[in-house]
């Protein structure tokens, strides 16, 4: 299940690893994404610390972590290919993975998908 952050990141848990990256609606107010950077590999994050850059034709904008836990692997695949993004946002271009999820009741701060495609209609309000 995933769960979605205002700032439009999304974490989805898999056992004890949560993948992290941005929304579909962040990549499309984005545009074309043109550079990403990523996090260290362990270093350690709390929920609301920066753990990467996206930069694009028209805006960099920061990625911020929606839980706590430390970096066990990055995308390294976005260095090559920022465009992955772009084409899959939700799947194959993935941020980061975390292990060692400090409080998984963290989670209870986010929104689950429906959730969060109603906040995205406020916003066109």
């Amino acid at each position: 299940m995933k769960y979605y952050t205002e700032d439009h990141e999304w974490v989805e848990l898999c056992g004890d690893e949560a993948t992290v990256g941005i929304t579909e609606y962040a990549v499309n107010e984005l545009g074309d994404i043109t550079y990403v950077t990523l996090p260290e590999e362990d270093d350690d994050c709390n929920v609301g610390d920066k753990l990467a850059e996206v930069e694009s034709d028209s805006a960099t904008v920061d990625i911020f972590s929606p839980v706590t836990g430390t970096v066990c692997e990055v995308n390294e695949s976005l260095f090559d290919e920022p465009d992955l993004l772009n084409e899959s946002p939700e799947e194959k271009g993935w941020i980061c993975k975390l292990s060692d999820l400090a409080d998984p009741t963290e989670l209870n701060d986010l929104m689950n998908e429906e959730e969060y495609f109603k906040y995205l209609e406020s916003l066109k309000a």
